[in-house]
């Protein structure tokens, strides 16, 4: 069965996105993947108290994008009949998304074309569009 790996976080484009790979799941009978990324680099300047919280930060970024990201998506598909497996990482979104993608074997990404990060996408360019252009995948972008 192939699989399909949705990129998410908490805009209405997202929901979009579950809603049009959820359509065709259920038309091609696809397994669904969720998932969401913590921008995160690991090529940050902190301090030595710093990285010492940085674990424990790690770990409450994590469960927050679970209940505030995750849940709520997993919740639409599940309340179509479907099921959803997720995945929750820290990483560049979309160099991160590709390697979810890869390791979880899927064909195809989906993604909303709008995030929630609307003003540090405008200065620094838009996950979706990386994504569109360094992805070995398909990459669908749901308006």
């Amino acid at each position: 069965m192939a699989t399909v790996l949705i990129g998410v976080d908490k805009s209405e484009a997202s929901t979009r996105a579950v809603e049009f790979a959820l359509e065709r799941a259920t038309a091609e009978d696809l397994q669904l993947v969720v998932a969401h990324v913590i921008n995160w680099s690991p090529f940050s300047f902190n301090t030595n108290v710093e990285n010492e919280e940085r674990p424990a930060r790690r770990k409450a970024e994590i469960a927050a994008a679970d209940e505030q990201v995750i849940a709520p998506m997993v919740a639409l598909v599940e309340a179509a009949g479907r099921k959803a497996s997720s995945q929750i990482r820290h990483g560049h979104p979309s160099e991160t998304l590709i390697d979810i993608a890869e390791e979880v074997g899927a064909s195809h990404i989906v993604v909303g074309r709008t995030g929630d990060s609307g003003l540090r996408e405008a200065i620094f360019g838009s996950v979706v569009m990386k994504l569109v252009h360094v992805s070995p995948l398909p990459v669908t972008v749901v308006p």
